[in-house]
């Protein structure tokens, strides 16, 4: 049996954990001002340095604007965030969404995965198609969610891929995490059998390169789980 190493936080992660924290609590509320770095550093004993550093990736996660000469203040994360602020809201809410939250991913989702099928149909090669449906059929045999997860995205990855647009492929990948949060919870509500049917049904009409049948089926089976009978939405 083989272990892997175990890391410790740096202190830069803690102070970036902290305060993610009290922001998305509501302790921080947007438009706060923060105090000087020099004050914080005192305050939670790390150097200036890791405040600095900290500071710097908050505001590339979006909870965070600099304003020079004015100060750091708690941005309109809700407003004006990334994909990596809704991946933060996701580990803070425990992987939770709300209903909103679901539907505006799978609305996005339907739009992407529709444009690439378009593409693939049109474009794409019998032996990237056959690529596709060896692993499609991956989900078939296995018993692990997470592993179900995983090979949801990397069909659906290699389906933006074999669309030959760069740009979608990228979108795709950053968002992998989410994705894969919201794959798992589909399993673990409808089981896997349920998602080989999703894609295995998709992958049928990518065979046959019928674009109309697989836009509506997309259009289905997502709308199922923004609404229908397959809702992945939790109560919070």
């Amino acid at each position: 049996m083989e272990f892997t190493k175990i890391t410790a936080p740096s202190l830069k992660d803690l102070f970036v954990q902290q305060i993610e924290e009290k922001i998305l609590s509501g302790q921080l509320p947007v438009g706060c001002k923060m105090p000087p770095e020099r004050e914080m550093a005192e305050q939670m004993k790390v150097s200036r340095a890791v405040v600095n550093g900290g500071i710097n990736e908050l505001k590339r996660k979006g909870f965070l604007e600099v304003l020079p000469r004015q100060g750091t203040y708690v941005a309109d994360f809700s407003r004006n965030g990334n994909l990596q602020t809704l991946i933060a809201l996701l580990e803070y809410r425990g992987n939770k969404l709300d209903k909103a939250g679901i539907r505006a991913i799978l609305e996005i989702r339907t739009a992407l995965e529709q444009l690439a099928v378009g593409l693939v149909i049109d474009s794409a090669s019998a032996e990237a198609i056959n690529q596709l449906e060896l692993t499609a059929k991956k989900l078939k045999s296995t018993d692990s969610i997470q592993k179900a997860a995983q090979i949801a995205f990397q069909y659906h990855h290699d389906l933006a891929y074999h669309a030959g647009n760069t740009v979608l492929t990228l979108i795709y990948s950053s968002f992998k995490e989410v994705c894969i949060v919201l794959w798992v919870r589909f399993c673990k509500l409808y089981g896997i059998q349920a998602l080989y049917g999703h894609v295995i049904h998709l992958q049928r009409l990518l065979n046959d390169r019928d674009k109309e049948g697989a836009n509506q089926w997309i259009q289905h089976y997502l709308t199922e789980t923004i609404e229908g009978s397959q809702q992945i939405y939790e109560e919070s």
